[in-house]
């Protein structure tokens, strides 16, 4: 049976939660190395981007930046 929150209520499914498994997944697969992982990486990006204040997953992305964006700004 699925868990409830506290309200009673079901759990909101997190909106970027299907791209953050597909990041821990293809980690995974490819020995951490996130070079080959950039497609999935940006995904999830992209998904934070709108859902930031929804999604918990996306806690760890609103600070960070890209590497490339990173390396402009220096």
């Amino acid at each position: 049976m699925p868990s409830m929150d506290r309200s009673g209520a079901m759990p909101q499914k997190d909106p970027c939660q299907k791209q953050a498994c597909e990041i821990q997944k293809c980690l995974q697969a490819n020995k951490y190395v996130e070079s080959m992982c950039e497609d999935v990486i940006r995904e999830m990006r992209r998904c934070c981007e709108t859902q930031a204040g929804i999604s918990i997953c996306c806690s760890g992305f609103r600070e960070s930046q890209p590497p490339e964006e990173k390396r402009s700004h220096t």
